[in-house]
This record gives C-alpha cells, structure tokens and sequence, in this order.
C-alpha cells in the first residue's frame, strides 16, 4: 500500500504542476469531478488506516494518551477532528459495509458516511437489521441529490420508507439521538495566531445556533451606504459588539477578582503624540490609534504611565461617559449619529469629539455616540465631526468624497 500511495502522490504533484489556466472547460470539470472522487476514496483509505492503529493501541504504545491526541500531532489536527475521525472509522468498521464501499467508490462524500452511519445506527436500535439494511441502500441513493445537512433532516423521517409501523416512536428516538450527538460534538476552538489574532472555529448545538444567529443578524446589516465590509467582515465586527455590549452590562463573573474588562496600557507621551502602541494585559499589542480609539469605550480601562513607568492614571468607568451623561448623550443622538446609520445607543460608544489625552473634556459638548463600524471610521478615516450651533452632532467628509466639503447629519434618528 506505501508503494501505491507514493505513485499516486507523485501523479498529484504533478498535476498541481499543470496550469489549470490551459485546461478546456469541459477538462476543468472533468478534472474537479476527479479530484472530488479521489478526495473520498483517499479519505476511505485514510478511515482505514486510523481505525487499525486505534484497534493495535499505536497512540498509547508511543507515549500518548489516546488516538485522537496522537493524531493532533502526527496530523497536526483538532483533537475534536480527530475525535471525529476515530469515532468514524469505528463506526464505518462495525457499520454496514456498503457504506464503506460507497466512499471507497467516491460515490459519497466524508461527511455523507458520517450521516449515513449515525443514521443507520439510530434505525437498527430503534427497529431491525432489515430495516437498516433498507435505510442504508435509500440513504446512499438521496446522497448522489442531497448535501449532509439535507441528508440528516431527510435521515430524521426515513422510517417513514423502511418502517413505517414504527415510524413516528423511532423519529422521536432519532431526534433525540441527533439531539445528544449534537451536545457531544459542540465545542469552540480558540487558537491564537502568531500576530495576536485569534482564529475561531467550533460547532454549536442547535440552542446555542439559534441563540446566536438572533443576537448577531441585526447586527450583520450595512450600517449606511458607506458602509464597504464584505459580509465576514460584517459577522466578525457584529460578534465584537456583542462582546461589548455583554461588558456594558456589568452583569459578567468576575474574573481574577477583577470585573470582567480589558485593560491598555500606554504611555502619556505617546497617547497624545500618537506614538506608541498599547499593551493589553494579555500581552498584546494594539497601534497608537487602536489606543485612542478603546479609550473612549467605557468598558475598557486604559491604564496610562509616565516617562519613569509610574502609573499616572488608570481609567475609572465614572470618569468616563457614563450614568446620567451617557443617558442626556442617548437622548440627544438617540443612536449613532453617522449619517446613515441605523445602529440604537445600546450599540454605540461614547466618543469624545476633542480627546481627553489631547485636553478633551467629559462632557455632552465634546461627545457624540457612534457605533463600533463608524468609531473605527472616524479614528482611522479621513471624516471629522463636530457640534453644530443647535448642539446636535454633523460630519464633515473628505474633500476626495465632497469637494464642498458640506457638514452631514443623520436623519435616521430624528423625530422632528
């Protein structure tokens, strides 16, 4: 098998040789259609492999705990993937064999089998053998039609076409298998990037899903027609407002016997020159404007220190835009007053027009609430914003965007 497995390595490197720019049209989808099946039959081999190292005990006679972590490293995966991995290989070795054939034969795909398989094993607990063996045969079928996630809704009510005397007690029994597979799988992955980014990744149970789906969609809309972010861009600044909001409220654990917060550290000669990074207390570094910006937010903490590193302040929520000036600010702007934008105040920082590190007041002639997208724009965008002469908030835009140069309001909010 190693013999055949390097041939066909080498016939891959050599199509990743080929340009795909010279290929007909009709080469390119003949050629992905290929690709696609050799995909599955290698992922078969693969299943295989893994479930006789499991089944000789390989991991725990090389030092590690179990297969799934040995595979973390062997592979460089997840220990959940690899959990799933060997859960499948399990699975397929003691399930139905024209499942394994199936895959072997790139009819279907990784995540198919892994549908199929967990639905044949609900059908034979919850009926017979024959009727397993009929479920099998109507699954690999609607798998040639069906993506995964349509296979397991359909998978739900396929007792209704090989048991249908048993039908609605065993879908109850699927539900609810579906239901603890769902919690047994859930999981978020947290995995920090060598620039400080973190990369998010994990499966929700169908609660948890719903949960956020509710709380991020209003969020994920264009916040105005300036509004350029690509919809991934929309969904990662929408999840960081929640986070925000989440730390207005006040209402998290605390945390190291601290409330839950993020702290800045700076040094005051760079704040106001707009020099020097900030450090969080994680270690991590934000750029000069970063800093500017996060200090108008009340939930975080921007600790400052003087030339000799003493500590010269450490930002206090009160003396932030809080309590009953944070709410004669809602009352005034009744929501972010970039024009356009349709963001409420809970949503929304409160910014300080002239900065306080630049000798900025708090106070409601040098605030104007925004919300986290327009925050961003005004710190790092070529927008300025002021009060007009009837106290409410109007931008000035770029001379590139309006040579006039015309002050703008937001009407959105505006009931007069």
């Amino acid at each position: 098998m190693v013999e055949e497995l390097t041939q066909a390595d080498q016939a891959v490197a050599a199509c990743v040789a080929t340009a795909a720019w010279a290929l007909t049209e009709p080469d390119l989808i003949a050629a992905l259609d290929a690709t696609h099946r050799l995909e599955q039959r290698l992922a078969a081999v693969k299943l295989a492999l893994v479930r006789e190292l499991d089944g000789r005990g390989t991991a725990q006679s090389q030092g590690a705990s179990s297969t799934p972590v040995w595979l973390r490293e062997r592979l460089r995966l997840t220990v959940p993937a690899a959990r799933r991995l060997v859960d499948l290989a399990a699975a397929l070795d003691g399930g139905a064999p024209e499942i394994r054939q199936a895959l072997a034969d790139g009819a279907i795909t990784l995540e198919q089998a892994r549908v199929i398989g967990d639905t044949v094993a609900t059908v034979r607990a919850a009926a017979d053998a024959p009727a397993a063996d009929k479920a099998v045969d109507v699954l690999i079928g609607w798998a040639g039609q069906f993506d995964p996630t349509l296979l397991r809704r359909l998978g739900t009510r396929i007792l209704d076409h090989v048991a249908p005397e048993i039908a609605e007690a065993a879908t109850r029994a699927a539900l609810e298998a579906e239901a603890q597979r769902c919690a047994r799988d859930r999981h978020v992955t947290l995995s920090e990037l060598p620039d400080g980014r973190l990369r998010l990744a994990g499966s929700l149970d169908t609660e948890a899903a719903s949960l956020l789906r509710a709380a991020i969609e209003p969020l994920t809309a264009p916040s105005g027609p300036d509004d350029t972010r690509s919809p991934g861009q929309r969904r990662h600044d929408a999840l960081a407002d929640l986070c925000r909001l989440t730390l207005r409220t006040g209402q998290l654990p605390e945390h190291g016997g601290e409330p839950a917060q993020l702290v800045v550290t700076t040094s005051f000669d760079g704040l106001t020159q707009q020099l020097n990074a900030g450090t969080l207390d994680t270690g991590l570094t934000l750029t000069p404007e970063t800093v500017r910006r996060v200090a108008c937010d009340a939930a975080i903490l921007p600790t400052v220190l003087g030339s000799t590193g003493q500590v010269l302040d450490v930002g206090r929520q009160r003396r932030l835009i809080t309590g009953p000036l944070r709410r004669a600010l809602v009352l005034r702007d009744r929501g972010c007053a970039f024009p356009g934008c349709d963001r409420p105040p809970r949503w929304c920082d409160a910014h300080h027009i002239h900065h306080w590190a630049n000798g900025g007041d708090t106070s409601l002639r040098n605030a104007v609430l925004l919300c986290a997208h327009h925050h961003r724009h005004i710190h790092y965008g070529d927008w300025a914003v002021q009060l007009a002469g009837d106290g409410h908030p109007e931008f000035i835009p770029p001379a590139w965007l309006d040579p006039d140069q015309l002050p703008r309001r937001n009407q959105y909010h505006r009931r007069t």
